[in-house]
């Protein structure tokens, strides 16, 4: 593929002026893309300075209550005659004006990679412990991963986030985009489907953003519950690969990473975190045998719940 176009879809909510510095990253990138598609929740919220002077910004709005992780950015991909489409989250900076072209290497390099995405970068402020999470989930060596590559790396095989990834616009359409609606992992979930297919997807580690969150153990807690959620709806993705081992790694990662650092201390802070995460996770891979009221309780997000109840 030479020279080919792209388009980068972002949907937003309450975006603040931080997004500016995104949008203005795009823009300077050596490869900038023809048009970010800005898919926001709320025209309420929206602060139209965000955009202004940026010519390739378009902002379409969409309602509260028609947000879905995957029916929006399915949304923005319908919008897009590009190429390539790079979807964002708006909180993920551009590192370098190298990004976008970085990104899109693997895609043009070799035909059967139809996904790439970027390696995550912790922001200033970033706690010590997320920052190595962010070193283990995207070290600094990038890699492909493919079918065969199941015995050896497990579920990490379907590895793929949507904070800064790049795929292959025909064969995102082919595939009918991402399943519908969504709780969670709408990236991870097309990439088993890709890899499944004999494709391959692309870990680009010299594509990179700054990307990084200091969250509570509770809002822990509710992002694995509802990642738990989508491995229990994706049993022909999941299924047949065990996540818990993937886990083990980490922890131990972490721990050894903090030893070094001298940061101990740390570490027990560190397990009550994992704990936070694991039983988060049981609870939702269990969830439909879970009374409605402690689904609603420890979901993340209970407006999936009521797209899942108008799609049924």
């Amino acid at each position: 593929m030479k020279n080919p176009t792209v388009d980068v879809i972002i949907p937003t909510y309450k975006p603040d002026l931080s997004f500016r510095t995104v949008l203005e990253r795009l823009s300077d990138q050596y490869d900038a893309p023809s048009h970010i598609l800005i898919i926001n929740t709320g025209e309420e919220y929206w602060n139209e300075q965000l955009t202004e002077g940026i010519e390739t910004a378009e902002v379409y709005h969409i309602r509260p209550e028609e947000f879905d992780h995957a029916a929006t950015r399915n949304m923005g991909a319908d919008l897009s005659d590009a190429d390539i489409i790079v979807f964002m989250t708006q909180d993920a900076v551009p590192h370098d004006r190298r990004l976008i072209g970085n990104l899109i290497r693997p895609l043009m390099e070799d035909p059967l990679i139809k996904i790439s995405y970027a390696r995550q970068l912790p922001k200033p402020g970033c706690r010590i412990t997320e920052g190595c999470i962010r070193s283990f989930n995207y070290p600094h060596e990038s890699y492909v991963r493919r079918l065969e590559d199941l015995k050896e790396y497990g579920i990490k095989t379907f590895f793929c986030s949507d904070v800064c990834a790049a795929y292959d616009r025909q064969t995102f359409h082919e595939m009918g985009g991402f399943s519908k609606p969504c709780i969670f992992n709408e990236d991870s979930v097309f990439a088993g489907k890709i890899i499944t297919l004999g494709y391959e997807v692309a870990y680009a580690a010299d594509a990179r953003v700054l990307h990084s969150h200091n969250y509570t153990n509770m809002q822990q807690f509710h992002r694995n519950f509802d990642n738990g959620v989508s491995h229990a709806m994706h049993p022909e993705i999941f299924r047949s690969v065990a996540s818990e081992g993937e886990g083990v790694k980490l922890v131990q990662y972490v721990t050894r990473s903090l030893r070094k650092m001298n940061r101990g201390y740390l570490i027990p802070g560190f397990y009550i975190q994992c704990f936070f995460r694991y039983a988060g996770f049981k609870l939702g891979e269990n969830y439909a045998i879970l009374p409605e009221w402690l689904v609603m309780a420890c979901t993340g997000n209970r407006r999936f719940w009521t797209w899942r109840d108008a799609e049924d």
